[in-house]
């Protein structure tokens, strides 16, 4: 198991070396995380003789030099993410999400032609922003060998997907992950939706992992352990179906459903209240707490 430097947010590693070394202290098998500043040669011999493998954090558009040195380092893949928020929260209207989805498409066309010619694999996030038949029909329409998906676990509750069918949908494009486990709690305009260590969530973390095995043997997994106070899902007021107006009421009642039946037997992980010393030993135990799950029990 790797570890995404997303899940040391509170910690704020901004040292890529100093990152590599934090997680081979803790016996992650890789890395991702923004290679912004990193010697490329160092990194890459570092990375090499810790036995680690590394991927990136790019942006759309990615340009050649940014790739280039992303490989330089020794990546072979990157993540990437078409909208930086969240669906449900950056629009208010149809006509500006379909704006930003053409953006996004003329990125990717410009980008796809640069990681072929450096044989380099662009993973696209779920993140928050496309739901399963949105990004595996843009997948497909861009067909290429090196754009594909970073496979995210957790995100797409948020826009009412099914974990299971979700991870299944995108596990034959998949390049990268983000792997998580998440617990729910109800609030009045919908529901809360948290990561939690590994194993303490609702989701089926073995189906999970072997789905994804099966479906692209050699893929990379990757920690994403977020340590913060529970997003607001909130799918029960308008604004949240702005941008889905076809989405049927079908999946709004299938995942409050999922909610009430998987409710957190304890209170989910919140950072207020917490000194900033404690808010980044909790990270870190949070953290670890995954990885020996992985190890343990995952055998990962």
């Amino acid at each position: 198991m790797g570890v995404a430097t997303t899940s040391y947010l509170l910690r704020r590693v901004s040292d890529p070396l100093a990152f590599l070394e934090y997680c081979h202290s803790l016996g992650a098998g890789g890395v991702q995380l923004s290679l912004r500043g990193a010697d490329p040669k160092l990194f890459r011999a570092k990375a090499e003789a810790y036995g680690m493998w590394v991927e990136a954090f790019l942006s759309l558009p990615a340009d050649e030099q940014a790739i280039k040195h992303a490989k330089e380092c020794g990546a072979s893949a990157a993540r990437i993410v078409m909208l930086g928020g969240r669906r449900y929260e950056t629009f208010d209207a149809l006509e500006p999400f379909q704006k930003f989805a053409a953006r996004s498409w003329r990125s990717l066309e410009l980008a796809e032609p640069i990681a072929k010619k450096y044989r380099f694999q662009l993973a696209i996030e779920n993140h928050k922003d496309w739901r399963a038949p949105e990004m595996v029909a843009m997948i497909k329409k861009i067909s290429s060998e090196y754009v594909g998906v970073l496979v995210d676990t957790g995100n797409s509750v948020s826009l009412l997907e099914d974990p299971m069918a979700t991870v299944e949908a995108y596990a034959p494009y998949a390049m990268s992950t983000h792997i998580k486990d998440m617990g729910v709690e109800e609030y009045p305009d919908g529901f809360l939706l948290s990561e939690v260590p590994l194993g303490e969530g609702f989701l089926d973390m073995a189906r999970i992992f072997q789905v994804l095995a099966q479906a692209k043997p050699g893929l990379r997994f990757t920690l994403e352990m977020i340590t913060r106070d529970p997003l607001q899902i909130p799918c029960l007021t308008p604004k949240y179906w702005a941008t889905m107006p076809e989405t049927p009421a079908r999946d709004l009642a299938s995942m409050l459903g999922v909610v009430r039946r998987n409710l957190s037997k304890k209170p989910l992980p919140r950072i207020t209240g917490r000194s900033p010393e404690q808010q980044v030993e909790y990270e870190d135990r949070n953290v670890r707490r995954c990885l020996a799950y992985s190890r343990d029990t995952l055998r990962v």
